[in-house]
């Protein structure tokens, strides 16, 4: 299982990078547009309907609303990070009464709340930079790293045991201390105020970890384990996207004043 998800995650790494680096921009952002239906399709798993037409129909749905939102852009993309940092917010909130239901209507708009935001926020942090994506992803990927080895050697209090059994508080904050040292490199490497960027790192590094608790909260109600299979040992998209989700708008509202743009 290891060997596979190393596997998978050594291919993963050489495509995003091909993307964001070797293909021209439309492609890039075509292919970003595609990673966000997939995750529409296996978030209309969460709906409770058994149709494939309605599963389609939802899918359809968020690519209408993100082709809208997209034609849109610059214009309202402030207003649009603000809304997903106040459902994140409220996700988070959720998370404290768990096991609750979700209500099927709250399903359906959280689909849109969660995967249009995001598609935005990869979209602007690609047109500032490439390498500022990335470096967006990197924050997630040692907010997450930090956390699993953390959590692994040292996890003891359990999280959110009703939502994610495996996740502990020890880990949370090997997390946040592996994305603080990163911070630190990156200030010098970008010759950004450290005394900015730092907690700006650690900010994204929280909202990262209540994406993941708010799309396994989604997952639990509809008894799942996992969002999809197209990443062996790894799961669906949602289940690779579920920490950006929260920290990508994060991230783009407020790049200006990092430093950073």
């Amino acid at each position: 299982m290891l060997k596979k998800r190393v596997i998978t995650a050594i291919i993963a790494v050489i495509v995003l990078l091909l993307v964001l680096f070797a293909v021209p921009q439309p492609v890039a952002e075509a292919v970003i547009a595609v990673l966000m239906l997939g995750g529409a399709w296996e978030w209309s798993g969460f709906l409770g309907v058994r149709s494939r037409n309605s599963r389609v129909a939802y899918v359809i749905l968020l690519a209408v609303v993100m082709g809208v939102v997209y034609w849109q852009a610059p214009q309202i993309n402030g207003l649009l990070f603000q809304v997903a940092l106040v459902w994140w917010f409220g996700a988070l909130l959720w998370t404290f009464f768990y096991p609750t239901p979700i209500p099927v209507a709250v399903r359906w708009i959280g689909g849109i709340l969660v995967l249009v935001p995001l598609y935005n926020a990869l979209i602007v942090l690609y047109q500032v930079n490439p390498a500022i994506l990335l470096g967006a992803l990197l924050i997630v990927w040692a907010a997450d790293t930090g956390a699993f080895v953390a959590g692994k050697m040292l996890g003891r209090v359990k999280l959110a045991p009703s939502i994610s059994p495996g996740k502990t508080w020890e880990g949370v904050i090997g997390g946040l201390v592996t994305v603080s040292l990163l911070a630190v490199l990156g200030a010098y490497w970008f010759d950004a105020r450290i005394e900015v960027l730092v907690p700006f790192c650690l900010a994204i590094a929280c909202a990262s970890v209540v994406g993941d608790l708010t799309v396994s909260m989604f997952k639990r109600t509809a008894g799942l384990k996992d969002s999809g299979t197209l990443f062996p040992g790894h799961g669906g998209v949602l289940d690779r996207i579920d920490s950006v989700a929260a920290a990508a708008p994060l991230f783009a509202l407020g790049i200006s004043w990092t430093g950073l743009q």
